[in-house]
């Protein structure tokens, strides 16, 4: 063999040992990586391979799966009431992902999840049978909020107290997933997406806004927790006209000045004064009112387990000291979403314990065996229980002698709080109409938070107990009747 050809050789060998060295690498090395890439076209055809596990509300399946005849995706996802639901299942589409339990439990739902498989599954690296997700949402809790928020733009959020279990969560506008859920589904995707996808918001967990007035509870609860506050019915000394200190500004309250002057804290609460509930932040000073909020829930990030909400807002950065008195009445940066007030009022309602919100109760393989239970979730003790009784018993004023009155169930133990925010440059939009509230009857309680950004009533009329109290009526009475 001459020097040539030896040297080719040579080099021929050398290139497929180098391939050789490739090959093991990528088998040995990066094959499951490669096979979990997001990227991986093989991955989604297998998602859709077979039938996708189930949503399940009150015993019942509200999602399914369909064969579609395509030669990639051999089944897609159908929903039972999909607007209804939207806000819990979110969507499981082909062509844009998924979104809420579809999305936390999209391994579970279609069988990737390694809890799922069988020896034999490990053995041969078959997917296995999917597994369920049981939700805590009430069926009736549920339709009673998404009916009543027809004709409106708004969010509503019922917890059971006791267990923290996620009894309804609606959002009008709402859609249905099962029109996004194929793979040619571009053109409603564009239809939900034109207006800036307000359809698929999640306005109940990831939407914080200004919650006006009924921020309040937090205020007197701070109030009486430090012992600025001993008696409901003691007189305040807070005088209106009421100059927000620090400025020449004077606050005004709804009801006016001769009504809120020198009022106590029930008549304060049952009135939505204004100056006293400012007073009260300024005495009480932004760390105090801050380690109060914070109790509750806002400024935490927090698994419910939907997806993460987005964490309600108390302002953590130095306020001056009328920036302070104005989150004592909801305003100046204070944001929450439904949820966050539902918590506020589910701790007063429950003696001050705040249970773990969640919207699944257990996770289950296809057999039924619990791969994740949410039965005993984690609580707290924010406020005492003392604390927690004269709330409830200043919120009973607000629903039997205040604005709350349209919130009363028959027989039931009713107390609330109306809300009204204003937002925009100089108010330029209409209010947002807030009512919190919880209710009790024959051992069972839950505590509702309703929010309304627009409706087709005169700006004039917009408030919390008007719009958004009828509606906390409705989820109260759909659980505690049943």
């Amino acid at each position: 063999m001459n020097k040539t050809i030896r040297r080719a050789s040579v080099f021929c060998l050398l290139l497929v040992l180098a391939l050789l060295l490739r090959v093991t690498w990528v088998q040995a090395y990066q094959g499951q990586a490669l096979a979990d890439n997001e990227n991986n076209r093989r991955n989604l055809i297998g998602q859709y391979e077979n039938p996708l596990g189930n949503i399940i509300v009150g015993g019942e399946a509200i999602t399914g799966s369909v064969r579609t005849g395509g030669k990639d995706f051999g089944y897609k996802r159908t929903y039972v009431d999909g607007p209804l639901y939207a806000p819990i299942t979110g969507f499981s589409s082909q062509a844009f992902g998924t979104s809420m339990l579809e999305g936390v439990y999209k391994n579970v739902l279609n069988g990737s999840d390694s809890r799922l498989k069988t020896v034999m599954d490990l053995l041969t690296n078959k997917r296995a049978a999917p597994g369920n997700v049981l939700t805590t949402i009430d069926k009736d809790v549920q339709k009673a909020a998404y009916d009543a928020l027809q004709g409106k733009q708004g969010s509503a959020v019922a917890i059971d107290p006791a267990t923290g279990e996620i009894l309804a969560m609606v959002n009008n506008p709402s859609f249905d997933p099962g029109r996004i859920s194929g793979a040619n589904d571009e053109a409603a995707w564009k239809e939900l997406s034109a207006d800036q996808g307000k359809a698929m918001e999640n306005v109940a967990l990831r939407k914080p806004q200004a919650p006006g007035s009924t921020f309040k509870l937090v205020t007197l609860a701070a109030a009486i927790e430090n012992g600025l506050v001993t008696s409901l019915d003691t007189p305040t000394g807070t005088p209106d006209p009421y100059t927000i200190p620090g400025t020449r500004t004077q606050l005004p309250s709804e009801a006016g000045s001769a009504a809120c002057n020198n009022a106590s804290p029930r008549t304060a609460l049952r009135l939505s004064c204004n100056n006293v509930f400012a007073e009260l932040a300024s005495k009480l000073g932004q760390d105090k009112m801050r380690a109060m909020a914070e109790k509750l829930g806002f400024n935490v990030n927090v698994l419910t387990p939907v997806t993460t909400r987005v964490p309600s807002k108390y302002p953590t950065a130095k306020m001056s000291v009328d920036q302070v008195a104005l989150t004592g009445i909801g305003q100046f940066d204070v944001q929450a979403t439904p949820l966050q007030m539902a918590m506020v009022t589910a701790a007063v309602e429950n003696g001050g314990k705040l249970v773990a919100p969640h919207t699944v109760s257990e996770v289950t393989d296809a057999g039924g065996d619990v791969l994740e239970s949410f039965k005993n979730p984690k609580s707290e003790q924010v406020m005492s229980a003392r604390t927690a009784s004269m709330l409830q018993d200043a919120m009973r004023t607000v629903a039997t002698e205040g604005g709350g009155k349209p919130a009363q169930v028959a027989g039931a133990e009713v107390g609330g709080k109306t809300g009204t925010a204003q937002r925009g440059v100089k108010n330029s939009l209409p209010p947002l109409a807030w009512f919190t509230s919880y209710g009790k009857l024959g051992g069972k309680q839950i505590a509702v938070a309703v929010m309304i950004e627009n409706s087709d009533t005169d700006r004039s009329e917009i408030g919390g107990g008007k719009l958004a109290a009828p509606i906390a009526q409705k989820m109260m009475a759909a659980w505690l009747k049943k």
